[in-house]
């Protein structure tokens, strides 16, 4: 008889998985859902990967990565935010930032450990955590604060089993965007307790009218950070799955041996297609962000207008709405509004306990459908007014 781990049995299955099991079923829906761009991936560096097949390149890469990314990833790193990574100890290519955060978990983590998360966080950063053995700590983040977490509640759950800070920003699913003196704050906490920080940063190019600060750029914090990014979301490049880790050349080496037994590397097309993105993806990125921009406005202005209260995301492309104002519970309120008015949004609540009370929006859709979206989602709020 098969039976599933103490570890594996912890965790629920993921509450995206179970809403999109449903949605599946329906014709007709309009999704906010599932946060994957609209776009192609730009057909520059899908040229360039057709190519690569063209001349027959469909073997293993080295465990690390192609040589020629590390190395223009180096560059990018060097030229965005003055950080020096040697492209041969300190970079890592992965099958995606999921990859990379599983990766780290397993590397540095032993049983007991603990790593402290914002609450509401991206579905997999507890996951990783529990299948790695350590134990994840919840910090309430909420909308009066803008959903930033404070440095002074990290350090209130800081105890001699505390090995890492785990943050995301621009953050999945709020779409947060941590100012750098805040950042400035968690940073000396962690300095001050010898904590490494792991800052998934996937979403650092999509940010508005604000500035995105590289967790590694702040004083001291390089040594310290494991830095997690890819090319999924500001390239197009979700299936490609492509993603990096620039850290230490310990950690790096430790997450390269579990890598090599595991995953073995990532594959040779995809990342041949990431090498074109780094050095011609740019006015591709500036069009994507401006187009995404326009959509980010029409979503938190169409959701006031029909009394769901949504704070201003400044990154990512997710707007994260309350609807404490019906009554609903989240749940009750996505099941209802894809069954009643076909359009998806996910429950608050697949993202941690302090998501309730709100759903999550993608507007990485088209305007038009984002426009009916809201339409049909005012009729239902109009319709379960209390009272």
């Amino acid at each position: 008889m098969l039976i599933s781990s103490r570890l594996v049995n912890r965790i629920p299955p993921s509450g995206i998985r179970k809403f999109f099991d449903l949605l599946a079923s329906i014709e007709g829906v309009i999704s906010l859902g599932i946060g994957e761009p609209d776009f192609a991936t730009p057909w520059h560096i899908r040229e360039a990967a057709i190519y690569s097949l063209e001349k027959g390149y469909t073997m293993y890469t080295s465990n690390s990565g192609m040589p020629e990314l590390r190395q223009e990833l180096s560059r990018y790193l060097k030229a965005h935010y003055k950080l020096n990574y040697d492209p041969d100890s300190e970079l890592l290519i992965t099958v995606g930032v999921s990859e990379g955060l599983d990766l780290t978990m397993r590397a540095i983590l032993d049983p007991g450990d603990e790593v402290i998360i914002p609450d509401p966080h991206y579905v997999s950063y507890d996951a990783c955590v529990i299948l790695a053995g350590g134990t994840p700590i919840m910090v309430p983040t909420n909308q009066e604060s803008n959903f930033e977490i404070s440095a002074a509640d990290i350090e209130a759950r800081v105890t001699d089993k505390t090995k890492a800070i785990l943050i995301g920003y621009p953050a999945n699913p709020t779409g947060a965007v941590m100012p750098r003196e805040k950042l400035a704050q968690i940073a000396e906490v962690a300095w001050r307790h010898q904590l490494l920080v792991i800052s998934d940063e996937i979403y650092a190019r999509l940010v508005y009218g604000v500035e995105h600060t590289c967790f590694a750029t702040l004083p001291e914090m390089k040594e310290s950070t494991i830095l997690l990014g890819g090319f999924s979301k500001a390239y197009a490049m979700t299936g490609w799955r492509i993603g990096y880790a620039a850290a230490d050349k310990e950690v790096i080496a430790s997450m390269t041996k579990i890598h090599q037994y595991t995953m073995l590397c990532a594959s040779i097309m995809g990342q041949v297609a990431a090498i074109e993105a780094l050095k011609s993806g740019e006015s591709s990125i500036a069009e994507m962000v401006e187009e995404y921009n326009r959509r980010r406005l029409a979503m938190v202005q169409g959701l006031n207008d029909i009394g769901l209260s949504c704070f201003e995301p400044r990154g990512a492309f997710y707007a994260f709405p309350s609807i404490k104002s019906t009554g609903m519970t989240s749940e009750e309120f996505a099941e209802k509004l894809l069954i009643e008015e076909k359009v998806a949004a996910v429950p608050g609540p697949a993202f941690g306990q302090c998501g309730e009370g709100y759903i999550r929006c993608c507007y990485a859709t088209s305007l038009a459908d984002i426009e009916e979206a809201l339409s049909r989602m005012g009729r239902f709020v109009n319709k379960h007014k209390r009272g």
